[in-house]
């Protein structure tokens, strides 16, 4: 008998079924027969494509951060790093907020079929720092930002939106303090405790804002891709996912 064959859209869309189940109807609803009845096909191919339930809720996370990376490789690197790394934070943002059911597993905060992240997993996940980090570094260098450890500086600025996001889902934020507001002060904030000025960084600031509207005003922060196989090799954890850097745009 030969070996069965694994479908790269059947796989994306059993993925893109149990993130879905997980955010209407939560954790309860995570059983491969409810996710294969969804998906119009065999528990068995459940088991096919990722060995178990665990197995299945590890490629959730890996495309949470695909999702992120995605998003991220649209970046139209500017001369201005400041509204770069701020456009940044604004991707980290809408893409938690559009993928909340994600969000809490990628990060560890939720369990699911007996599934814990591994360090290869979070691995994973601090590859999307890279554009962080790099666009730190020409932060500094342009003078805007103290002479100091870019990589530092990067985990600040994550640990600062994780933060923000974490409190935006769980509704702990509300007027007159709401998300929107606390976003935007708080990236301010952050990029005059770098070292930057208040009336450059404010620009800055102002300026991703217009540059989000303009191209990802689309719902970018949705699917790592549109195509099935493409989907498919990005949750096998391509590295070449990422098309673009800062430094390789500039």
């Amino acid at each position: 008998m030969s070996p069965r064959q694994r479908d790269p859209a059947t796989r994306a869309e059993l993925i893109e079924i149990s993130a879905r189940l997980l955010a209407e109807e939560g954790p309860e609803s995570m059983s491969s027969r409810r996710i294969a009845k969804k998906a119009g096909t065999s528990t068995m191919a459940v088991y096919t494509h990722f060995g178990s339930m665990s197995g299945l809720v590890r490629e959730m996370v890996h495309e949470g951060f695909g999702r992120l990376a995605a998003a991220f490789d649209r970046i139209e690197w500017s001369d201005d790093a400041i509204a770069d790394l701020a456009l940044i934070g604004r991707i980290y943002r809408s893409t938690a907020v559009a993928n909340a059911h994600l969000y809490s597993v990628m990060f560890g905060d939720r369990t699911l079929a007996g599934f814990e992240l591994s360090e290869e997993d979070r691995q994973y996940g601090r590859f999307n720092l890279i554009p962080v980090v790099e666009t730190t570094a020409r932060c500094i260098q342009s003078g805007r930002f103290r002479d100091e450890d870019a990589l530092l500086v990067a985990h600040h600025m994550w640990l600062a939106m994780h933060g923000g996001v974490t409190l935006e889902l769980g509704g702990y934020l509300i007027d007159p303090c709401d998300a929107d507001t606390c976003f935007e002060s708080q990236t301010v904030s952050l990029m005059v405790g770098a070292g930057d000025t208040l009336e450059a960084a404010q620009a800055s600031v102002r300026e991703s804002a217009e540059r989000f509207a303009r191209d990802f005003g689309d719902g970018a922060a949705g699917r790592a891709s549109a195509e099935p196989e493409a989907a498919g090799e990005g949750l096998d954890g391509d590295d070449g996912r990422r098309e673009r850097t800062p430094s390789e745009s500039r």
